[in-house]
This record gives structure tokens, C-alpha cells and sequence, in this order.
């Protein structure tokens, strides 16, 4: 499928300030998407807030707007530069609300701009914590027991029915902002308030907690010809409970048997099919119970995560943001060729050991929402010789 002739200039919000929980990642990737578009000959308008990015370098973006991240102003820069699309999945979590919200506002409908590489339904959809468990149940992915809350009232009626301790998950946050794990009433009370403060829908996910169980990630692609591939398994040594920015990882993951990998696999292409994220790559969560081999999907990112950054550094050398971008224009899988190859081809596989640390702040202690403000990362052959010991 031949790039798409029907657009001719893309909008790309970036993700704003360097915060803990949204740093140089979505900075990397968003460079990485300017400068593809802009090589396809497509006309590239960036908003950013934070002149320090590279991105926001004259050379990446036809037309640069240093502003803030407001629905006002974004909603101006479409009425001067008016552009055929806004490309949603390159700036983070920011990215992701300020293009919901420009849709809620009738914004990008008043002016002509087309979402793409994943649709608003689509976003909603994972978002959303009710719909994106009821969405995994709908295709028969197990989920935590779970309910939804929007006021304190809701929220107790629920926890009522779960029992303690249970976790709580604010929708439409990054870095687990407002997240927090309640093991009596008093903790309940604070999290549950915290998080409906937190969430911009004052929506919560109230779940059983699984703290203790192992924890995976799969960094999945799909194009408009629903071609699926995995380009990365990420285990995270440190179990369910601590944010996975705090938590050491290595990629391939390491202690999957084959059987539970592909269970895994199969899952996630599930997962962004029912989703409907039409093109680009996705960040896949899953809790696997260390006695019994359970296994449940906690959630999913309709975007490139920070497990977007860390995988084309070492495990893979793919491209992740790059590849997204071309397939967010009409590319498929197949017709994008190897940077080191040449070759076209479409395939998953399992290469070399990448293991990455990410430094919290302050005391070392681990938390449900992420407090490191920093990563190394170490690779390694992919002898027994080379590979990290895990608990």
C-alpha cells in the first residue's frame, strides 16, 4: 500500500516539559516521527511547550509553535496552519488527552483534521479503565476482579464488595499519577480520593491486588492490513506493585517458557485489534500468578511508551517511532525495509539480551507511581554467560 497522496500536512503535539514519568523518550520518538514525515514529503507542524526538546529544532518541523499545551491554543495553530491530520501517538500521555480533547471540543471535526494511526474511539477505548476491561472481557482476556468508581460513594461500594487490599488506578494518567495500593480503610480513603482528583475524567479502576505477581510487557505493531508483529518482550524483575519506570527490566524477557510467550503473543494482538488501533505500536501490560502460570492483561498504551525508547537501544535496533510514523501514513509492515539490511520483511523475533535500570528518586524505595527520574542501560551477548541473574 503506496503512502497516502489524500493529506499533505500532519500536526504532532509533543509532550511538553520533562516531568518524572514523561521525560526525553516521547522527545526521542517525536524527533524520530518529524523527521520521517517530513522525508515522505508531508508538511509537519509541531506544538510543543518546551523550547529545550530537540524536536522543537528548527530542522525537524516546517513550522515549530512553542506554546502551551492548552486546548486554546492548539485550537489556534489548526485555524492558522490548518492541517489534514493530527498523528496522536508520538507525544506521550499529553499528547493523547489534548488530542481527546480537541476532539470533545469539536475542534479537528470544525476544521477538517483527521486523527491517525489510532482513532478517538480507539484511544477512549484504552484508556478508558471500564471499557478497556470490558473490551478484554468481551474477547475472553482474563482481568483483575475489578470495578469502576467516580465518586468516593461508588468507590467504597466497590471496595465493599473486592475486599482489601486492592489497587487503585486513575484513567487517562502517566507514570502512575494517583495510583496507589490500599491495605485498610484509612489508605483506601486517601487513594481512592487521590486518584478521582487525578484522573481528568475523575474516573477510577478499583482492583483486587495482585502485587507479587510477575509482570510483562510487549511492545506490538500493527498496519492497515492487519499485519501484527511483536518487536520486543520487556520483563520486569521487580513484581506487580512497583511502577514499572522503577523497576529494573529486561528485554528479551527471560523467564517465560515458550507456551506462556506465545499465550502472551496472541493476547496482545487480540488486545489491539479489539482496541482498534489501526496503525503503529502499542505497549501491552500483563500479571502472570508465579504458582499457578495465571495470566491477566493490566492494561495498554495506544502509543509509543517509554518501553518505546528503551527497545530500539539494544534488543532490537527497531525503529519503533519511526515505523509508526510510516505506517500511520498508509505504509504496511512488508513494504518498509531494514535500515541495515535493505530488506523488506515481517517478522518477530527474540534477539539479545538488553537489560535497563531505572533510578528512583529520592530514597531507594519503590512505589506504585513512578518516582525515578533516570535510567542506565547495559547490553549483553545473548549467552547464559551474558544474561542477568533474575529472582
Amino acid at each position: 500500500m503506496p503512502r497516502r497522496t489524500d493529506i499533505s500536512s500532519i500536526l504532532l503535539i509533543g509532550s511538553g516539559p520533562i516531568v518524572i514519568g514523561q521525560a526525553c523518550e516521547f522527545d526521542y520518538s517525536g524527533t524520530q516521527a518529524c523527521r520521517v514525515l517530513r522525508e515522505e514529503g508531508y508538511r509537519v507542524i509541531l506544538a510543543n511547550s518546551n523550547p529545550a526538546t530537540i524536536m522543537t529544532d528548527p530542522d525537524f518541523a516546517d513550522a515549530t509553535y512553542v506554546e502551551p499545551l492548552r486546548l486554546d491554543v492548539l485550537e489556534a495553530i489548526i485555524a492558522r496552519e490548518r492541517p489534514d491530520a493530527l498523528l496522536p501517538t508520538l507525544g506521550g500521555q499529553t499528547a493523547l488527552n489534548l488530542s481527546m480533547e480537541l476532539v470533545e471540543a469539536g475542534v479537528l471535526d470544525q476544521y477538517g483534521v483527521e486523527l491517525i494511526g489510532a482513532d478517538a474511539e480507539a484511544i477512549a477505548t484504552a484508556e478508558d479503565r471500564e471499557r478497556f476491561k470490558m473490551a478484554m472481557q468481551e474477547i475472553g482476556l482474563g482481568v483483575p476482579p475489578s470495578g469502576v468508581a467516580h465518586t468516593m460513594d461508588e468507590a467504597r461500594a466497590v471496595v465493599a464488595e473486592l475486599g482489601l487490599p486492592v489497587v487503585i488506578r486513575p484513567a487517562y494518567i502517566l507514570g502512575g499519577r494517583g495510583t496507589g495500593i490500599a491495605s485498610n480503610a484509612e489508605e483506601f480513603e486517601y487513594f481512592a480520593d487521590t486518584g478521582i482528583a487525578a484522573s481528568p475524567i475523575s474516573e477510577i479502576l478499583i482492583e483486587k491486588s495482585i502485587a507479587g505477581w510477575k509482570e510483562y510487557e510487549l511492545e506490538v505493531m500493527r498496519d492497515h492490513a492487519d499485519n501484527c508483529v511483536v518487536i520486543c518482550s520487556i520483563e520486569n524483575v521487580d513484581p506487580m506493585g512497583v511502577h514499572t519506570g522503577d523497576s529494573i527490566t529486561v528485554a528479551p524477557a527471560q523467564t517465560l517458557t515458550d507456551v506462556e510467550y506465545q499465550e502472551m503473543r496472541d493476547a496482545s494482538f487480540a488486545c489491539l485489534r479489539r482496541v482498534g488501533v489501526e496503525t503503529g505500536g502499542s505497549n501491552v501490560q500483563f500479571a502472570v500468578d508465579p504458582d499457578t502460570g495465571q495470566q491477566v492483561v493490566i492494561e495498554m498504551n495506544p502509543r509509543v511508551s517509554r518501553s518505546s525508547a528503551l527497545a530500539p537501544k539494544g534488543p532490537t535496533g527497531f525503529p519503533i517511532a519511526k515505523i509508526a510514523a510510516k505506517l500511520a501514513v498508509g505504509y504496511t509492515l512488508d513494504e518498509i525495509p531494514n535500515d541495515i539490511t535493505k530488506r523488506r520483511q515481517l517478522r518477530s523475533n527474540r534477539p539479545s539480551t538488553t537489560w535497563s535500570r531505572r533510578s528512583p528518586a529520592g530514597p531507594l524505595r519503590s512505589f506504585p507511581a513512578h518516582r525515578g527520574f533516570g535510567d542506565v542501560n547495559a547490553v549483553g551477548g545473548g549467552g547464559n554467560g551474558h544474561r542477568p541473574d533474575l529472582p
